[in-house]
């Protein structure tokens, strides 16, 4: 299939397990509110995940004591407050030990999980990792969805998950079909504004393309994205836009007010880099930046 012809359709978006992966930071405390409103938005189930570090035993008792101590009262606590945000869900608690991704990925697997919930404060853990070297481990590696909360997202009084404005943001990667009807199943749940951008870099004085032409037939390639019947309960506003794509996805998120971003990946094959169908550097940079939470979905 190319990226210009009609995408068919698509069961509707189930978040039956949603995992909340937490470090226990100030940036966790941020993400929550989006996994527990999703879980009520969508019915779904919550569970949480901390991995830790093996325990340094050459250090004296009392410290890594002390610290089993700490852990079992955050777990607590996040239990209780999951039962009183999502009292549906079945609020399950998970520790790992070892690698950060090889152990999200385990807790998927298992658990048959259709989205991951994470923040990227922290100073350790997970919240680091994914503004590090190894986010791109994620991005490329998740066999599900990914909502990231950047460091640029604030916290709010009211409950999240409830969105208003989608941003879904292509270059008509051979995978972007999936993530578009994904956007727009979205906006259907939630009855919110879809806006569908595409970047088209400046065009230099002597290029003979006349820019207009090439704004109406990148369009036309929008609007096929988005299955007919999506596009009669959301409404999509499509827009092409000139200039640096992660700048321009930015600030159309904020002209547009999202709450959402969404971004397509491909499959995580081929060399780093090579594994977004927009470029790894792009979407770190809009994670690092937005002002609202991003969505990364594979085929």
């Amino acid at each position: 299939m190319t990226a210009t012809q009609a995408v068919p359709t698509r069961a509707a978006v189930r978040l039956r397990n949603i995992l909340f992966a937490t470090d226990f930071s100030p940036a966790s405390d941020v993400a929550f509110p989006y996994a527990a409103g999703l879980a009520r938005m969508f019915g779904g189930n919550l569970s949480a995940v901390h991995v830790i570090e093996p325990a340094n035993y050459t250090l004296p008792p009392e410290t890594w004591q002390r610290d089993d101590e700490i852990l079992k009262l955050e777990m607590d606590k996040l239990r209780e407050r999951m039962i009183r945000e999502a009292p549906h869900s079945r609020a399950e608690m998970i520790e790992r030990e070892g690698g950060i991704w090889e152990s999200l990925a385990e807790t998927v697997k298992e658990n048959e999980i259709d989205l991951i919930v994470a923040g990227t404060r922290g100073r350790t853990g997970i919240g680091k990792a994914l503004l590090g070297s190894q986010a791109e481990e994620l991005i490329r590696c998740a066999t599900c969805p990914v909502l990231t909360i950047g460091p640029h997202v604030l916290a709010h009084g009211e409950p999240e998950g409830q969105f208003a404005s989608i941003l879904f943001a292509t270059d008509f990667g051979a995978d972007s079909e999936a993530a578009a009807s994904y956007a727009a199943q979205l906006a259907r749940e939630a009855k919110a504004k879809l806006t569908v951008l595409h970047v088209v870099k400046k065009m230099k004085s002597n290029d003979l393309a006349i820019p207009e032409q090439f704004a109406e037939a990148d369009e036309r390639k929008l609007r096929e994205l988005v299955p007919d019947e999506q596009q009669f309960f959301c409404a999509p506003r499509y827009m092409v836009e000139e200039g640096t794509p992660a700048d321009k996805i930015l600030e159309m998120a904020r002209r547009t007010h999202a709450d959402l971003i969404v971004l397509g990946v491909h499959e995580a094959t081929g060399f780093p880099g090579a594994a977004t169908h927009l470029p790894i550097a792009t979407i770190h940079h809009v994670v690092a930046h937005a002002p609202c939470p991003v969505l990364t979905v594979h085929r």
